[in-house]
C-alpha cells in the first residue's frame, strides 16, 4: 500500500516547483503563458517569503504540489490563505491525494488562525469545480480581473 506524505519546499526545490507550474499550465492549455524562472521563484518564495509551497509525496516521490500565499480580507479583518496552484500528476489522480492536500492546507488555515481559505478555478474546469463543491466549498459570485504587461504599465504610467 502506498503512503502519502507532505513536505515543505526548500530553496533546493526551485527547479521542481517550476516543473510542477509548467505541468499545471500544460493541463490548463496555458503553457505558452508561463514566463516564470527559477531565479524569480527563488526570489519571491524564498528570499522575500511571499509564498509557500508544499509537496505531496507518494512513497517519497513528489507527485503534486500546492503553492499558496496570504491575502487580507477587510470584511473579516483577518488574513486568508489563497491557494494559487494545486496539481497532482495525472497518473496519481483518483487516489484521494488532491483532497488530502486540500485538507493539509485547511489544517494550516485553522492552526495559524487565518480567517478564510480561498482559491480560483477556471470556468471550464468542471471536474475541479464539482470536486471543490463536493468538499463543501462555496462558489463566490464575483469575477476575477488582472492586469499584466503593457496594460499594467500603461495604467501605472498614465
Amino acid at each position: 500500500m502506498s503512503t502519502l506524505t507532505f513536505r515543505d519546499a526548500t530553496e533546493d526545490d526551485v527547479a521542481l516547483i517550476l516543473e510542477f507550474i509548467r505541468k499545471l499550465a500544460d493541463y490548463e492549455h496555458r503553457l505558452d503563458e508561463v514566463i516564470a524562472t527559477e531565479d524569480e521563484l527563488r526570489k519571491w518564495i524564498f528570499d522575500k517569503k511571499q509564498a509557500e509551497v508544499i509537496f505531496a509525496l507518494e512513497d517519497g516521490k513528489e507527485i503534486g504540489f500546492a503553492l499558496f500565499f496570504l491575502s487580507f480580507s477587510t470584511y473579516i479583518s483577518n488574513v486568508n490563505l489563497h491557494l494559487e496552484d494545486l496539481f497532482i500528476d495525472p497518473e496519481y489522480r483518483g487516489r484521494g491525494y488532491g483532497k488530502a492536500l486540500l485538507k493539509k492546507l485547511a489544517k494550516i488555515v485553522v492552526d495559524r488562525g487565518y480567517g478564510r481559505f480561498e482559491w480560483t478555478c477556471l470556468a471550464w474546469n468542471k471536474p475541479s469545480i464539482d470536486f471543490y463543491l463536493s468538499l463543501g466549498a462555496k462558489q463566490k459570485d464575483w469575477n476575477v480581473f488582472h492586469l499584466t504587461g503593457d496594460e499594467l504599465r500603461d495604467l501605472a504610467n498614465d
